[in-house]
């Protein structure tokens, strides 16, 4: 099974990119965009010069609870810059989806609670929501997490999304959003 097979089978359909689309982030935008793959791994990302953006982390069936997932982060976290991701909303009923959040959390990730993202698949149609989740050595700003998620999505999510697709994805202020209510303290919650 091939890179995109693996990804393709594990990631929700709205979630995942074209093969045509990743492979030609590869080739035009070889600068930024990274496969780092391995017999039981496969991790798509992003790395500008001031942050990292994991845009998929697959670890097989095979190889879950034997540290991978945490050393290729680390191998990320060493680089000294945050690192964002995107997730499923937290789902009480889908283990798959608390047991991704437990293992973000350990690995010192924050939820970007400020931050809403809200796009329209052109697979399915239908609007999609996904948290936003960062890691940072520098305790940055949610603002700052906010303003390189709309970088990533402007470079990287809408890459010749017309020509690919047929269609273009939703404008970046319409998918993404800050809430200054929703203010992230650091302290995720525990102040009285």
């Amino acid at each position: 099974m091939n890179w995109y097979e693996k990804l393709n089978q594990y990631f929700p359909i709205e979630e995942m990119k074209s093969k045509q689309h990743m492979e030609l982030l590869l080739k035009e935008k070889s600068d930024i965009y990274f496969k780092d793959e391995g017999p039981n791994h496969v991790m798509m990302y992003v790395e500008m010069d001031d942050f990292i953006f994991i845009d998929y982390l697959f670890v097989s069936k095979d190889a879950r609870g034997q540290g991978l997932g945490k050393k290729l982060l680390q191998k990320l976290k060493k680089r000294g810059k945050p690192i964002i991701l995107e997730v499923e909303p937290l789902d009480y009923e889908d283990t798959d989806t608390q047991k991704r959040m437990k293992f973000y959390t350990r690995e010192g990730f924050h939820h970007a609670e400020s931050i809403g993202y809200r796009r329209r698949s052109l697979a399915t149609n239908e609007i999609n929501e996904l948290e936003i989740l960062y890691w940072s050595p520098e305790n940055e700003s949610e603002e700052s997490i906010y303003e390189k998620m709309k970088k990533t999505y402007e470079t990287i999510h809408t890459y010749k999304d017309k020509q690919l697709y047929g269609e273009s994805y939703g404008d970046v202020d319409d998918v993404l959003t800050f809430d200054t209510n929703e203010r992230h303290t650091g302290s995720q919650g525990n102040e009285k």
